[in-house]
């Protein structure tokens, strides 16, 4: 069963407005409004959706800006009720679709809904046998309710295979995701538990947590190995009774959802450094994804390129330039430490920067301004035989495992695949460094 498409309008709840939701919700639609820009913004970072209508009499301009800013792709539709004509051309030309009259059409709505569905991805773009496999392996677990983990670098695309899990799964609540990682452990046990009134101070209502929140639904736990040791108890428990408490409540909840965690940590380090506990490791990883990095799918990265630059045309209302076979060719050749995310921005950019009537290498400019014309598939200088010479082979297989962990952002497990060796072997040779008085990054 395909999930339902979600729409968020945005504007004041009045009876046009309502209308149009009641019609979005008849053409299959699941329907959630905003008074404001950010309150819609909110919204959609605890649950992004497909589709936005939007009132021109807000502030079009920053909430497109906005979602550009952080990463939202997603298509949106300007509205009003007998709104000048001036406006609506500003909403586009700020970077919407198109413009929705209100009273609502019924065949304007349901239009705009079946061209969501028709768009809308069910998988991860891939040819490589990999993330083939892994693929498959959603597929397969997504209609049971066990937990998993998706690991893989950062950028790699382990959010896009959880909302893949999702929507294969047939869950008709949505996908609540928590971000883990960066967050105080008091607001995070909020975040997942709830609360009850006085429960602490400051907590002057009673809230419900995401875990409770998602009832049959899934919650996304993003770089779960980040979470402090006494909320990890807390969410074993959760997982093992199937039942939750809020904080400062006796009582116990039903937990309804699925879980789903990513890392780009090497949670079996994090074990045996005894920073995340064995028996939650054993719990979340029920099932494990891994996400190949984007440098070992050379096949997809043309793909992903391609889909990028007709994508974003659309959305920003360019016209679609081919990736010239040159260009092409240099993207496979970089080494992508961001991996999806990073190569997606080097699209945008050269979509933007472009002046020919295709995408050239002049044009592939990286965030630093530099351009990707040098760089070779280490992702940085040429290593010459003669930089080696005078060296020992002790240094230079220290320097050897340690930028390539640097490369890896210090997933254990990827840098240890590429330079064909253990995770235990990577573990010793650490430590040894560390016990030398070589500076090891925290990230490893």
């Amino acid at each position: 069963m395909d999930m339902p498409i979600r729409m968020l309008l945005i504007g004041a709840p009045e009876s046009e407005f309502r209308r149009a939701a009641q019609l979005a919700q008849e053409a299959g639609a699941a329907v959630d409004m905003a008074d404001d820009c950010d309150e819609a913004l909110a919204a959609l970072r605890a649950n992004t959706g497909d589709l936005v209508m939007i009132d021109v009499e807000l502030d079009v301009r920053y909430f497109l800006s906005q979602l550009r800013t952080e990463r939202f792709t997603l298509p949106v539709l300007a509205c009003g009720i007998d709104a000048p004509a001036e406006r609506a051309v500003a909403a586009i030309r700020a970077g919407a679709l198109d413009y929705v009259p209100l009273p609502p059409q019924r065949e304007l709505i349901a239009a705009a809904i079946a061209s969501v569905i028709e768009r809308r991805p069910t998988e991860p773009l891939a040819r490589h046998p990999a993330l083939e496999r892994a693929n498959e392996l959603a597929r397969a677990v997504a209609p049971s309710s066990a937990a998993i983990l998706i690991t893989g670098e950062r950028g790699s695309g382990k959010e896009m295979m959880a909302r893949t899990i999702h929507i294969a799964s047939g869950r008709p609540n949505p996908m609540l995701v928590v971000e883990c990682a960066g967050v105080a452990p008091e607001v995070l046990r909020s975040e997942l538990f709830g609360h009850e009134e006085g429960a602490f101070p400051g907590a002057v209502a009673r809230r419900i947590g995401h875990l409770e929140k998602a009832g049959g639904g899934t919650v996304l736990l993003r770089e779960v190995g980040a979470v402090a040791p006494e909320i990890q108890a807390r969410l074993l428990a959760v997982l093992q009774e199937q039942r939750l408490q809020r904080v400062g409540s006796e009582e116990y909840v039903p937990f309804q959802a699925r879980l789903i965690a990513t890392t780009g940590m090497d949670l079996t380090a994090r074990v045996a450094e005894g920073a995340f506990r064995a028996d939650l490791l054993a719990r979340l990883g029920l099932v494990r994804i891994e996400v190949p990095p984007l440098r070992e799918r050379g096949d997809d990265i043309a793909m992903l390129a391609t889909h990028f630059a007709e994508r974003l045309a659309a959305s920003d209302g360019l016209p679609v330039k081919p990736i010239g076979d040159e260009a092409m060719a240099l993207l496979r050749r970089y080494d992508w430490p961001g991996n999806i995310r990073e190569l997606e921005d080097a699209v945008h950019r050269a979509m933007l920067l472009s002046r020919g009537n295709r995408i050239e290498p002049g044009d592939l400019v990286l965030s630093d301004g530099t351009r990707l014309i040098g760089r070779d598939t280490a992702g940085g200088e040429r290593l010459h035989v003669e930089s080696l010479v005078g060296r020992t082979v002790e240094e230079v297989e220290r320097e050897l495992i340690l930028q390539t962990l640097e490369r890896c952002h210090g997933n254990r497990t990827s840098a240890s695949n590429i330079l064909g060796i253990s995770v235990r072997t990577m573990r010793n040779k650490l430590k040894a460094f560390v016990e030398a008085g070589i500076p090891v990054s925290p990230a490893a």
